[in-house]
């Protein structure tokens, strides 16, 4: 989901969903689920299997750098199984559907990402964040060189258990993803809450696959706004004739699972590490939800 606003400054635009983005581009919280100028919510249901269609604007080329900002009082294995994450998605069969995106040059999305950085900060501008706050706290991020400035990467804004969004996480949406003007570039962010505050609005209720509500939680809000970023950046992209972007069209659908060793739900692993990821919209044929491409 993808939250937009018009700004002076830092602020250029933003977008969320609710269980997943926040408009802004927000995911909305769906039942026990996650996951500019315009405004997108996500309302926690799949967006419905209309075609979708491609507005002119740009897609992320080349290897997508991702930045993690732990923010608030992490511990190190739940960090562990993000990174985890953010370190292998790329390129598996699960993140080459949006390979099925391109620009008007018919350039398509290379399925590469990397983790490129990984921050921890302590919750230093309190537990209630603002969307104002949270562009704040990426650009303080890169203004003290904790992690560099970059024009192709995705920084995600990762909350402790303790902490909410007062533009309504838990109740409005699990996490967004934007852009915004921040030291002079176009940067790409999103808002990832914690799905151990609420998890029967932002998990789908089964078991978690590595003992972990919030990560294990997180990680499929993580992917969906990450494939959102890469296909819709500037969201003015790829969306459909109600305003869902591609992990919007599938959010709460996991296609086929199974059963892990500690008795959790997965459907994929990545990276050595069972995951329960939601599927992507296939940019392909008539679409379709898909868990692998090809």
């Amino acid at each position: 989901m993808f939250r937009t606003m018009l700004g002076i400054g830092l602020l250029v635009c933003a977008t969320t969903a609710f269980a997943g983005e926040k408009e802004t581009n927000k995911d909305n919280p769906g039942q026990g689920n996650p996951d500019g100028v315009h405004q997108r919510k996500d309302t926690g249901k799949p967006g419905g299997a209309q075609t979708i269609q491609y507005h002119g604007g740009p897609v992320m080329l080349g290897t997508v750098n991702a930045y993690a900002i732990y923010y608030g009082n992490w511990s190190g294995s739940s960090m562990a199984i993000l990174n985890n994450l953010l370190s292998h998605i790329g390129g598996t069969p699960y993140f080459n559907i949006n390979t099925t995106y391109y620009d008007g040059q018919n350039r398509h999305v290379s399925g590469a990402v990397s983790l490129a950085g990984a921050y921890l900060t302590g919750a230093y501008l309190g537990n209630s964040l603002s969307d104002l706050q949270i562009q704040q706290i990426v650009s303080d991020a890169i203004s003290a060189n904790h992690l560099p400035k970059d024009s192709n990467g995705v920084y995600f804004v990762l909350t402790w258990s303790d902490v909410t969004a007062k533009s309504g996480f838990c109740t409005q949406y699990c996490g967004w993803h934007t852009h915004g003007t921040i030291s002079g570039s176009d940067i790409k962010y999103a808002f990832i809450g914690n799905p151990a505050r609420c998890p029967s609005a932002c998990t789908n209720g089964t078991k978690s696959p590595n003992n972990d509500v919030g990560a294990d939680g997180a990680a499929s809000i993580i992917a969906h706004e990450l494939e959102e970023a890469v296909t819709d950046p500037d969201l003015n992209a790829w969306f459909d004739r109600q305003g869902a972007e591609n992990a919007d069209k599938c959010a709460w659908t996991f296609g086929t699972t199974y059963t892990t060793a500690n008795g959790g739900v997965a459907n994929m692993n990545i990276g050595g590490m069972d995951f329960l990821i939601q599927r992507n919209w296939l940019n392909a044929g008539t679409g379709s939800c898909a868990q692998q491409y090809p």
